[in-house]
């Protein structure tokens, strides 16, 4: 998926059997409404998605003038909304919907209605909305139905900057204190990671219910369509610190599916210190996301840093009613990164909290290899273990947390940093290959530990050999740094799991260290 169109809308699905489901909104210079108002709450919302999943999709019909389609992204980009004519623009409330043209990878309408009082009304097209600038597009000579891709999230401390923003199949993203874009959130996976074509449930519709004119809170609700499954979802938002958002998902099937994936999280990882396979950039760091972090439901907490492989990398880690996971930005030291202008140091991470018990499954990574920064390689979501067949009711409510660290923490040592090397002793000639992996700890209890306290390596591979294991202090992280060789002992390439922990006396100090490598082909000249 290409970045730069923030991400590619894929599987377009069909908006014409939605019906008038509406509120009268109020008109603002060029906002106009369409058909009649209607009554409209999440139970009705949800009842219409059930309506819908039992009958058979239908694939999108909306074409998009040739002068539209042909945009290039310059061209693309110099289309903006006119401030003044946002969704309340002029109602003096704390929050602003301004609407994205359609284009590029964006050629389905998603339809728009405002909520009022309980009714809804939908949100006209005009293309006096927008000032087409140099996109070489005319105003006037565009059909007037012809619709938004998507929406952008403005709050009243900032009238400039967005802090939300939907587009794209289900995609959407947020932003936290820094007003940093960075990883995005998704309303659904299918057959994520499968030998064949993931799907793309798209939203189309969306539902805002108007605030009231001193709430820090905004509701929007959402019709999602695609050919397995339909939805509808529920987004309570408040802005903040950290941006906070209250999800709730009522899923339709419309046939089994393999791999669900709930509340998907979508990132990038190109290089980082415990991967250099792309390392011709003269930036020491580049990914959005260092590592996925998840709190089992047992209470252990789990690091597994992220990587960028030779090929495409699936891993499940089993789990019951999982207490949150989430794709993070550990890492948010400038230095590390050297980039002023993407300011990757400051990117968001985001935490899912399930607000219920969703059962037996796993959490789910998907590491896909990329070239460079400017595609998606990373995927992180919740599957269940029960089938997924037509005709059920899936009920999901979840949290989720844009911010610089998540809303909470492992009281124990947490991971920092995972450096990867050559392994052997320097000075001495080696016989055989071996990789070594470094991996720093700090917080926790460390600080209490007296000199003579022998901490170990807890360490568990599922294949080859370990040696030459340590841990010894840090002073410059106040913290400890446990260090051991691999030496795969046959050919295989195959991945081979490594599992890390530090103990005293029996009692764990950190929290769990995941990792997953692959033997060279070819190993290094020894």
């Amino acid at each position: 998926m290409h970045r730069r169109a923030f991400l590619k809308a894929s599987s377009a699905l069909s908006l014409g059997i939605l019906p008038q489901l509406g509120h009268s909104a109020t008109a603002h210079n060029l906002l106009k409404s369409l058909g009649k108002p209607q009554r409209f709450d999440y139970a009705s919302l949800k009842g219409h998605a059930k309506a819908l999943a039992a009958s058979a999709y239908h694939a999108p019909d909306d074409v998009l003038p040739d002068s539209v389609q042909k945009l290039n992204w310059d061209q693309f980009q110099a289309i903006h909304y006119r401030p003044d004519h946002a969704l309340w623009a002029k109602d003096r409330l704390r929050f602003q919907i301004r609407f994205f043209h359609p284009g590029l990878s964006f050629k389905t309408p998603v339809r728009m209605y405002e909520i009022t009082d309980g009714q809804a009304q939908e949100i006209a097209y005009n293309p006096a909305m927008f000032d087409y600038g140099k996109s070489g597009l005319q105003g006037e000579n565009l059909p007037a139905n012809l619709g938004f891709a998507g929406f952008q999230l403005f709050y009243h401390t900032d009238e400039k900057r967005d802090i939300a923003a939907f587009l794209g199949a289900s995609y959407f993203r947020a932003v936290d204190a820094e007003m940093q874009y960075g990883l995005s959130a998704r309303g659904l996976a299918i057959d994520s990671g499968m030998a064949r074509s993931e799907e793309f449930p798209r939203f189309t519709a969306f539902w805002f219910e108007q605030p009231a004119p001193a709430s820090g809170l905004l509701t929007v609700y959402a019709l999602m369509d695609s050919p397995s499954i339909t939805g509808a979802y529920r987004f309570i938002i408040h802005p903040g610190t950290q941006m906070v958002m209250d999800v709730d998902a009522a899923l339709y099937p419309r046939k089994p599916i393999e791999r669900l994936g709930v509340a998907p999280l979508t990132s990038m990882f190109l290089f980082g210190e415990n991967d250099h396979r792309i390392n011709n950039d003269w930036r020491p760091e580049i990914h959005d996301s260092d590592g996925l972090a998840i709190w089992r439901g047992n209470g252990e907490w789990i690091w597994r840093p992220l990587t960028n492989p030779e090929n495409l990398r699936f891993n499940a880690y089993a789990d019951e009613n999982p207490r949150g996971f989430g794709l993070l930005q550990r890492d948010r030291n400038f230095d590390h990164y050297q980039d002023d202008g993407a300011f990757y140091n400051r990117r968001p991470s985001l935490w899912v909290e399930p607000r219920s018990d969703w059962g037996k499954g796993s959490i789910q990574l998907i590491e896909l290899p990329a070239a460079d920064e400017t595609s998606d390689n990373i995927v992180a979501f919740w599957n269940p273990d029960k089938p997924t067949y037509a005709g059920q009711e899936l009920l999901f409510a979840y949290r989720l947390y844009w911010s610089a660290k998540p809303p909470v923490a492992s009281p124990l040592a947490r991971v920092v940093a995972t450096r990867t090397g050559l392994g052997g002793v320097i000075g001495q000639k080696r016989t055989y290959f071996s990789w070594r992996f470094v991996v720093d700890f700090a917080g926790g209890a460390l600080h209490m530990l007296g000199k003579d306290t022998v901490v170990e390596p807890v360490i568990t591979v599922s294949r080859g050999k370990t040696e030459i294991a340590s841990v010894r202090p840090l002073a410059s992280i106040h913290g400890l740094r446990a260090m051991f060789d691999l030496h795969p002992t046959d050919d295989s390439t195959e991945p081979i799991n490594l599992r890390l922990y530090l103990r005293a006396d029996g009692q764990a100090l950190s929290e769990t260290w995941l990792y997953q490598w692959t033997p060279p082909k070819q190993h290094p000249a020894l």
